[in-house]
């Protein structure tokens, strides 16, 4: 019989500042597509240091206007990794396109620039990159195979708000990059996102998508005293309210602060883990950083417990746990149910049963770190 939760896998640190950000956004006037999301847009484009951004309601539904502001279409193909979120692939199909599965590295979990390469077609027209738990992909193989193959690179940045390769930050790396601000994530506005690019036609044709193709808001409207506008495409209701965009802006106050925190509490775990057998820390590769989104361990043959084991262990003590992901090809979701097909993402195939994401939130404490790493060693 499980215990009621002890420890959470995540507690979002939500402030009296962050409070209060949202109890003045609530006293002005207009409520959406107002002053405070251009002040929110324009701090994360400075962060990430692209020319534009565009507040959007999710990583989804900005993933979905990259797509379409790039002409992703009926047939064609885009190439994404099987061990990710379902809406990765999700927004492929939305197009009328055709999600293509790639297997991940074995270390990272991030999509295998090999892979990549097996997969391209004369249909390919672009490759989302998934960073994997706060870690960058391997960014320069794969912009080199886009700049033979002619394809474009949307960054999904769900995880990776401060991650960093080659001294750039994810999100400025291929053609657009797309955050997310779900409560897990590392900072929160309840639900919204972002898009950050130096493409000037994904920033215009996203913008004009996220509001239902109008070209005028009602706020620009008011200001020209003119009644009239035109939708010129069709659109989506994608927007990024004041309200979450006042809390978003309190809490990027604090995201040095934020990541610094994860990390701390990933260093205790890396101390701890390393004198446990049958367990593998997250691996981190020399030319990029981690910050930590996901702590996510593997736990090999010479482990006592398997991992559904440990996993159950956890429940039973009260502490939180997550498995990311189960992968795509696995899912009954997939339409391809041949063997030959299954059998071909050798390491997402291996890692589903292997990998456990521990808890890790900037609000942990020590104790709380202590208790899941006597669960892990007990």
């Amino acid at each position: 019989m499980t215990k009621p939760v002890k420890i959470p896998f995540f507690v979002p640190w939500i402030n009296q500042e962050d409070k209060k950000s949202v109890q003045r956004a609530l006293g002005q006037r207009w409520l959406t597509n107002g002053p405070i999301l251009k002040k929110f847009e324009e701090k994360i484009r400075r962060f990430v240091g692209t020319k534009y951004s565009i507040g959007v309601s999710s990583a989804t539904s900005g993933l979905h206007l990259c797509l379409r502001s790039l002409g992703i279409g009926s047939d064609d193909e885009v190439i994404v990794p099987t061990f990710t979120f379902v809406a990765t692939a999700d927004v492929v199909k939305y197009c009328n396109a055709i999600p293509i599965l790639a297997d991940v590295d074995q270390d990272t979990f991030n999509i295998m620039p090999q892979d990549i390469k097996r997969k391209i077609t004369k249909k390919t027209k672009a490759v989302i990159v998934v960073h994997y738990g706060g870690q960058s992909c391997d960014m320069n193989e794969i912009i080199q195979l886009s700049k033979k193959h002619n394809f474009r690179i949307i960054e999904d940045c769900a995880h990776a708000l401060g991650s960093t390769y080659r001294k750039s930050f994810c999100g400025s790396i291929g053609d657009a990059g797309c955050f997310s601000f779900y409560p897990t994530k590392i900072i929160t506005t309840g639900e919204g996102g972002m898009i950050t690019t130096d493409n000037q036609k994904i920033y215009t044709k996203s913008k004009l998508l996220r509001s239902h193709g109008m070209n005028k808001t009602p706020r620009e409207r008011e200001a020209s005293n003119l009644w009239k506008y035109d939708v010129m495409d069709m659109g989506y209701n994608y927007r990024l309210d004041e309200i979450r965009s006042a809390l978003g802006i309190s809490q990027f106050a604090r995201i040095k602060q934020i990541n610094q925190k994860r990390i701390r509490i990933a260093k205790n775990y890396d101390h701890e883990i390393e004198k446990i057998n049958g367990i593998s820390k997250p691996h981190t590769k020399k030319d990029r950083n981690h910050i930590y989104h996901l702590y996510t361990i593997k736990i090999e043959d010479d482990y006592h417990l398997t991992r559904d084991e440990l996993f159950l262990k956890f429940a039973k003590k009260g502490i939180g746990a997550s498995v990311q992901y189960i992968p795509l090809n696995m899912m009954s979701y997939s339409n391809n149910k041949s063997k030959k097909w299954q059998k071909s993402f050798v390491h997402a195939n291996i890692l589903k049963d292997q990998i456990m994401c521990l808890p890790i939130y900037p609000t942990m404490t020590s104790k709380e770190i202590t208790a899941v790493i006597s669960c892990l060693r007990s």
